[in-house]
């Protein structure tokens, strides 16, 4: 899924994976938390870096569906919504 939403919703999901056990004890999820609580914070703080907004006509002011967005160096544009 993540691949089909990056490329055809504009969406990126990621996976995050705390260690290689994929199911740790209920008693060792703290512990687990205590590990990774730290960049896991600082990753949620870059969420909002980038370009958002309204994609909008010069003249009109009104709003344009289905405008491509394409970012020099970047080989996948975005298409804006409604």
């Amino acid at each position: 899924m993540q691949d089909y939403n990056y490329v055809w919703a504009n969406c990126f999901e990621i996976t995050l994976e705390l260690s290689c056990c994929k199911y740790p004890l209920t008693s060792e999820l703290p512990q687990e938390w205590e590990n990774n609580r730290e960049s896991l914070l600082a990753f949620i703080e870059k969420v909002h870096i980038g370009v958002k907004g309204f994609v909008r006509d010069a003249v009109t002011g009104a709003g344009l569906e289905n405008a491509t967005i394409v970012v020099a160096g970047i080989a996948h544009n975005i298409t804006a919504g409604q």
